[in-house]
């Protein structure tokens, strides 16, 4: 937001609110990058787990209950042989794709500015 006015004290009340619920939703570090990696397509558990370094089986299934429970993903059990679950992004889902461009285009700019 480049306007330099001071918000006034509602609508600050309301971003704050706003902020705070997506800060909720979006709890700890794997939520985001089982979203980016969704957002390029469906995966079956074990490859989101070989593709996100760093989280354990537990956790991605902890954060995948509470992405599907938001509506953001979808669980899809397959009739195979050992049963298959694939998992992908809902039409909702597709609604954080920009909010997911936004942080790596300022994660991008941040870094080379830091970095040199």
């Amino acid at each position: 937001m480049n306007d330099k006015s001071p918000l006034k004290k509602d609508e600050c009340s309301r971003r704050l609110r706003s902020v705070r619920d997506v800060m909720d939703l979006l709890n700890g570090k794997w939520k985001i990058p089982i979203i980016t990696l969704l957002l390029t397509g469906p995966r079956q558990f074990n490859e989101m787990k070989d593709e996100i370094k760093g989280i354990s089986a537990k956790m991605l299934s902890k954060e995948l209950k509470e992405l599907e429970i938001n509506k953001l993903i979808d669980r899809e059990v397959q009739d195979t042989k050992p049963i298959t679950v694939k998992y992908s992004i809902t039409e909702y889902g597709y609604t954080f794709a920009g909010v997911i461009n936004e942080l790596s285009k300022w994660g991008q700019e941040h870094r080379e500015r830091i970095m040199g």
